[in-house]
């Protein structure tokens, strides 16, 4: 399949929601101008903020939905619609209740709960678009007594907030890599730079089951 020829991150505008766990696909936007060349601008005929760079030899088109994230789909819809982008064209970073702080996958398609995500599938009318998962954990996960709305408008503690900024850097790093090289090799090598995943492979090498036993 092709790279991307679009990036959507998604978040909720205003600066009351600049810190939110909600907002990790915004960051991951402006991780990503921090590394290549360009700037958003508003654009009220996509509702929302766009931009592009070039990564690699590919230009890839920018966006920041500014409708608030459960009409995400309205912005993302008028801005392929307009440009004949498939759906497969695009990739929506976001934050993921699944993954804890640190990790980030990519992945095609599939059901989700996320609010962003059903909105823009029902848009698109397919859920056959990449996602980028950011992990931000549950509160469940992380021992917090609190709802998930309150949890995904919340600001992460400190140690999370860098936990998520280094997943959020390594998969821009893997951009390139991307674009180069398709999305199974992007895939591959982005998840096995997981911290995550790394520590499992290790436990799995050291586990006894993982150990030849002595001959009698």
């Amino acid at each position: 399949m092709n790279a991307p020829r679009l990036i959507v991150g998604l978040g909720n505008p205003t600066d009351q929601h600049a810190h939110d766990r909600h907002n990790a696909g915004f960051w991951f936007i402006d991780a990503l101008l921090r590394h290549y060349p360009g700037q958003m601008r508003p654009d009220a005929k996509f509702l929302g903020d766009v931009g592009e760079v070039r990564i690699g030899t590919q230009v890839v088109r920018l966006l920041k939905p500014m409708t608030y994230m459960n009409r995400s789909g309205q912005s993302v819809g008028a801005l392929a619609r307009f440009y004949r982008l498939e759906p497969a064209d695009i990739l929506v970073a976001y934050d993921e209740l699944d993954l804890m702080p640190g990790s980030a996958r990519l992945k095609l398609g599939g059901s989700s709960t996320h609010n962003g995500l059903r909105d823009i599938t029902a848009h698109l009318g397919t859920p056959r678009y990449w996602r980028l998962r950011l992990g931000i954990g549950h509160p469940r996960s992380l021992n917090l007594n609190k709802s998930v709305v309150d949890f995904v408008l919340g600001k992460p503690s400190q140690s999370d907030q860098q936990l998520i900024d280094q997943a959020t850097d390594r998969s821009v790093d893997h951009l390139p890599i991307l674009m180069r090289d398709g999305w199974e090799i992007a895939t591959q090598q982005l998840h096995g730079a997981d911290p995550a995943m790394q520590q499992a492979k290790a436990a799995r090498k050291g586990s006894p089951e993982a150990k030849p036993t002595d001959s009698l």
